[in-house]
């Protein structure tokens, strides 16, 4: 992470990295297979730490706007301290077909287990959720996260103030949505927007394969 910090993403090689660890080449490509998988290895670390970081919050709080801003300011005390590295691997998440791709294959653990801290969230709030729509929130709670990610990678404020604002502001209309689906007539839209989002994003449950590619799975 430092030579990655200090040196930038594309400029740090696997030779460099294994000289500062002081293994030889061939030892660090057995544990990992590039410095791709370096990176799995953070998003992982980042995850254990947002889950630890976010416990104060969910054990205090019932509200369901309360949890999920303090879910998501969390996660931005714990990447902190990676503003700038993000920055520059973000052209190479950005990439479909990378390893690095908050979608890829490589990185399902880690969106799991974000994944999974949206469902604790909902889980341990009042709000009354409609028992069809338990699973496809948390989801779409976390493709909301995406998008604060990706303005906090952009944000150049004083100590990414706007970007606390935005979490503050996306959970109270994430919480209103929650309890309007309560309303049966809504309830097919939002079944309608995760259908839309797991047949056309990569990594999601029912991604579709790209007919460009033929043969693909």
């Amino acid at each position: 992470m430092r030579l990655f910090q200090e040196r930038g993403y594309d400029k740090t090689t696997m030779r460099a990295i294994a000289q500062e660890a002081g293994v030889s080449v061939g030892n660090a490509y057995y544990y990992f297979a590039g410095k791709e998988h370096l990176i799995q290895g953070f998003y992982d670390r980042i995850a254990v730490e947002h889950q630890a970081a976010v416990r104060e919050v969910l054990d205090r709080e019932t509200d369901l706007e309360a949890r999920l801003a303090g879910v998501l300011k969390r996660w931005l005390d714990v990447a902190t301290p990676y503003h700038e590295f993000a920055v520059q691997f973000f052209k190479n998440a950005a990439d479909p077909d990378s390893p690095l791709s908050p979608f890829s294959p490589e990185s399902t653990h880690a969106r799991e287990e974000a994944i999974s801290v949206h469902r604790e969230v909902l889980a341990g709030s009042k709000a009354k959720v409609p028992e069809e729509l338990r699973e496809v929130l948390p989801e779409l709670m976390w493709l909301s996260q995406m998008g604060l990610v990706l303005y906090w990678i952009f944000d150049r404020t004083e100590g990414r103030e706007r970007s606390y604002r935005l979490a503050e502001r996306g959970a109270r209309i994430t919480a209103r949505g929650v309890s309007l689906a309560r309303f049966r007539l809504l309830r097919p839209l939002v079944r309608e927007v995760h259908e839309l989002f797991t047949d056309f994003l990569p990594g999601m449950t029912n991604a579709l394969p790209d007919p460009a590619r033929k043969g693909a799975p």
